[in-house]
């Protein structure tokens, strides 16, 4: 199947991380028969049903629960990978100067029965598919991860993932994992039902089966009987979207919940930590925050102006918003605590490049660019609380130096699709990404501009000074010197004041006491604690 045939299909169908916070969530107690467990999130909405599209972290907790890939970060445990649906971590060699990894595939896994498909077993084909679906910038926000590749059967249990320029296993094997676009979706299920179809009821082969959708209201999914590694001993689970925060909050001290995306408000962790029979988990790595500057956007495309906004703000009122147990500051586009590639806030304030407050400069910035008046401009903000609060702190230092923003709040999948068709001037973004160069060419090479770019994804910041560094990098063998240019590109984003970095903040969740995750958890990039076939119900 030639690369292309997803676009043709869709038409004719139409109809090393490590975390030192270990959270036990695994005990020795016998589990109870399969109960339905009932959570809340923070969003009135999923951003996508589709696998290869995920926006927000609710998204990816969707896809963990659905979908299997090649291989899996360890639930729990991002610091390990192991064989998912692959038969063992796949190895490669270099065959005329391409870069050839063979995949070999575990026999005996079934994907769920979907509206017009019975179950059936997974095999070469289904991957393939998923692999050129992942390659293709229509089906796949993340299509630039899949240039330069392409896909082999050699067996219905083998196949050859061929790159035409060599990478370290540090980058490829992140590609074929568990997050971003790594899932293996039914290729009879697409074929029968079109694009359409399939996003109205996806197919997969994880732990549980999907089984409807309502949009403000619930997401429903079933266990999967035949999972390969085991019945889950849950019934099944139910996402609930619950934005409201107290509301989400009663639910869970009614009972209604069994589990709830916690709040990081100052006070909620010691508050939840009363309720009896409850347990509160906070867990790594969670996100890197940043305000993007858009300067596609007039009057941000002058340095002058970013400079002013960026002297206008404090992080300190930023990290205020949320509990000192959940958030650190952060200076750089990456943190060397998560990431390999990070700089310091030692360094950066070295470098003057930490933007301390200091409105007398920041007024006389603007003065400089021609706004000695001051300006206003429209921003848009999510729904979910960190978000919101973070653009209302934004608005009222922005105020102090003449610059109103007529802030519009609006549902955190709204916010996704605003943002994505460059329409704001200022992007908070949250993210965490498996290596530098992944978080860097996201974010800020030219190839990932939002709305113009090749495989437009993330750079809502138009930026295109360090697409030499970052292509440098990537092919680059001396760890060191790789280290070295991503470096130098983040210096050189801060000089151009392409972001303003805000914190790092960590996941909290709060759960009823009989609540058993199956595995321990120190750290995870699917945006909950991760429910699986282990999950329990137990006695106390």
């Amino acid at each position: 199947m030639k690369q292309g045939w997803w676009s043709f299909l869709a038409k004719v169908g139409l109809g090393c991380i490590c975390c030192v916070l270990l959270v036990s969530g695994r005990g020795d107690a016998q589990a109870l028969p399969g109960r339905v467990l009932k959570f809340a999130v923070h969003t009135s909405s999923l951003g996508s049903l589709d696998p290869h599209m995920v926006r927000g972290s609710e998204d990816y907790t969707y896809v963990d629960m659905v979908f299997n890939s090649l291989i899996r970060y360890v639930p729990g445990d991002l610091a390990r990978l192991e064989p998912d649906i692959a038969d063992s971590i796949p190895t490669f060699v270099l065959r005329n100067g391409r870069q050839v990894w063979t995949v070999h595939l575990k026999k005996g896994i079934f994907f769920h029965p979907g509206p017009a498909t019975p179950a059936y077993a997974l095999t070469a084909d289904d991957v393939i598919f998923s692999l050129e679906k992942m390659a293709d910038l229509d089906f796949s926000s993340a299509s630039g991860e899949y240039a330069g590749m392409t896909f082999e059967k050699l067996d219905d249990h083998t196949l050859e993932i061929i790159l035409d320029k060599p990478v370290s296993p540090l980058f490829f094997l992140p590609k074929i994992a568990n997050h971003r676009s790594g899932a293996i979706v039914s290729r009879k299920a697409f074929q029968a039902g079109g694009y359409e179809g399939f996003m109205a009821h996806p197919v997969g082969t994880g732990p549980f089966m999907f089984q409807w959708y309502e949009p403000n209201q619930v997401c429903v999914f079933k266990a999967h009987e035949r999972y390969f590694r085991g019945t889950p001993k849950l019934a099944g689970v139910e996402m609930h979207f619950i934005p409201d925060n107290d509301t989400r909050e009663a639910a869970f001290k009614s009972g209604e919940m069994d589990l709830i995306l916690g709040v990081g408000e100052p006070g909620w962790i010691d508050r939840m930590e009363q309720e009896p029979k409850s347990v509160v988990d906070v867990f790594g790595p969670g996100f890197t925050g940043l305000f993007h500057f858009n300067t596609a956007i007039p009057p941000l495309n002058d340095v002058r102006v970013r400079q002013a906004i960026a002297h206008a703000l404090d992080r300190n009122d930023f990290l205020a918003a949320s509990s000192p147990k959940l958030v650190s500051p952060m200076m750089a586009p990456i943190s060397p605590a998560f990431l390999p590639g990070g700089l310091t806030n030692e360094k950066i304030i070295s470098l003057g490049l930490n933007f301390e407050k200091n409105v007398e400069k920041a007024r006389k910035l603007l003065v400089e660019a021609g706004f000695a008046d001051g300006f206003s401009m429209t921003l848009y903000g999510s729904e979910k609380r960190l978000f919101k609060t973070s653009y209302e702190i934004l608005q009222k230092a922005l105020k102090e130096i003449g610059i109103i923003v007529n802030l519009k709040i609006v549902s955190h999948s709204e916010y996704h699709q605003i943002i994505r068709a460059n329409l704001n001037a200022m992007v908070l973004y949250f993210t965490l990404r498996p290596n530098a160069d992944t978080y860097l060419r996201g974010f800020f090479h030219s190839d990932a501009i939002v709305q113009t770019g090749i495989n437009a994804y993330t750079n809502f910041s138009h930026c295109t000074s360090v697409d030499e560094l970052l292509d440098q990098a990537l092919t680059e063998i001396d760890p060191r010197k790789q280290i070295r240019l991503w470096e130098q590109a983040q210096i050189k984003i801060l000089h151009e004041v392409r972001v303003y970095p805000l914190l790092d903040i960590k996941y909290c969740v709060a759960r009823k006491s009989d609540l058993d995750y199956g595995h321990d958890l120190f750290n995870t990039l699917a945006g909950y604690p991760q429910f699986d076939e282990r999950t329990a119900f137990v006695s106390p």
